[in-house]
């Protein structure tokens, strides 16, 4: 495959969010939306702050101002732009690593409108996808890196605020890759 050449992409949803008011390290579940019968699927380890974003935006809580997500999504509306979606495109040492697919209005002053990829951390992306509406997808090479089975939950046995979007009952058995070395 040459480099100017997509690699093949899944469609994901977000299945579960995970906050544990305990701990920095707040963990969501994504996993195949193309209508498999047993969808792959993985958690990613993302921050506190994300993470009550996703929360806020699928349970539809208001906020009495502009938070960050709000912030840019609102900017690149204002911009001219539309977000198309987001892919997460790789995994290296333990870090998840995506794009915003952004259109923009035409360079040459056409009415036609070009994609523009910009690098994001999945968990900010993925706030801005869910807020916006749009496409999550995963490189099937980074899903064949991550993808679990669903007969054991790796998350320690404390109380949880769970949110379990669909999800079966059981979680992957493997350990979850971190969206960040930060965390």
């Amino acid at each position: 495959m040459s480099s100017s050449e997509t690699p093949p992409l899944i469609p994901l949803r977000l299945v579960r969010v995970v906050v544990r008011e305990t701990s920095s390290q707040q963990w969501i579940f994504l996993e195949e939306d193309n209508g498999a019968e047993e969808p792959r699927g993985f958690p990613i380890v993302i921050g506190s702050g994300e993470a009550t974003e996703i929360h806020r935006v699928v349970n539809d809580i208001p906020s009495e101002r502009p938070l960050t997500h709000q912030l840019t999504l609102s900017a690149i509306h204002a911009l001219g732009s539309r977000l198309l979606g987001v892919d997460i495109v790789d995994l290296r040492v333990n870090t998840f690593y995506a794009q915003l697919r952004l259109t923009a209005p035409s360079s040459s002053g056409s009415s036609t409108v070009d994609e523009v990829l910009v690098d994001a951390r999945p968990s900010d992306a993925l706030a801005l996808a869910l807020r916006a509406g749009a496409r999550i997808r995963i490189a099937e090479s980074v899903m064949e890196q991550v993808r679990t089975d669903k007969s054991l939950d790796p998350l320690p046995d404390d109380e949880p605020l769970e949110m379990d979007l669909d999800a079966p009952e059981d979680g992957p058995d493997d350990e979850p890759h971190s969206e960040s070395d930060d965390l």
